[in-house]
C-alpha cells in the first residue's frame, strides 16, 4: 500500500500532510515555505521519500461553492504537483480547515508562536482526513455493508 499526500496551499506557505499506508489516518508532515523553497522540488521529494501514489489539494471555495483567486492559486499548485510527480491530483473542499486546525491547536494548549509554525500542516491533515473519510463513506456518508 502507498500513501496519499495532502496539500493546503497558502500565499506564503503550503501545509503538507500524509496518510498512513492504509489510507485511513492523516498526519501533519511539514510546511513548504514558498519564498525559500521550490514547490515542485519539495512536493516531488516528499512523494518519492514516502511512496505517495496520489495527491489531494485543498480547494478554497466560497460558501456558495464558487471559486475565486485563492481557488485559482490552489489549482495552480495542483498543476505544479502533477507535473513534478506524474501523480494524479484531486481537489477537495477546504472550507473552514484553517479555523478547525487553529481551534484544535488552541484546545491543545499550543502557544501562539508554535501555532503559527504548525497551523498549515495541521490544516493539510484536516483536509486530507476529510478526503479519506469521504472515500471510506461514499455517497450518503454511511459505511457500506461488510459483505461488499
Amino acid at each position: 500500500m502507498t500513501r496519499i499526500l495532502g496539500l493546503d496551499p497558502g500565499e506564503r506557505r503550503i501545509g503538507v500532510a500524509l496518510s498512513d499506508p492504509t489510507g485511513t489516518i492523516a498526519s501533519p508532515h511539514s510546511v513548504i515555505d514558498r519564498k525559500s523553497m521550490d514547490v515542485a522540488d519539495a512536493v516531488r521529494a516528499v512523494c518519492i521519500e514516502n511512496e505517495v501514489d496520489r495527491i489531494v489539494v485543498g480547494l478554497p471555495t466560497s460558501l456558495s461553492g464558487g471559486e475565486g483567486p485563492a481557488a485559482k492559486a490552489a489549482r495552480e499548485v495542483g498543476r505544479l504537483a502533477a507535473e513534478a510527480t506524474g501523480l494524479p491530483v484531486e481537489f477537495h473542499d477546504e472550507r473552514f480547515t484553517t479555523v478547525t486546525a487553529e481551534a484544535a491547536l488552541l484546545e491543545g494548549g499550543v502557544r501562539r508562536a508554535k501555532r503559527r509554525d504548525i497551523r498549515d500542516k495541521v490544516a493539510a491533515a484536516v483536509i486530507l482526513q476529510s478526503y479519506l473519510d469521504r472515500k471510506e463513506y461514499p455517497g450518503d456518508g454511511t459505511r457500506p455493508p461488510d459483505d461488499e
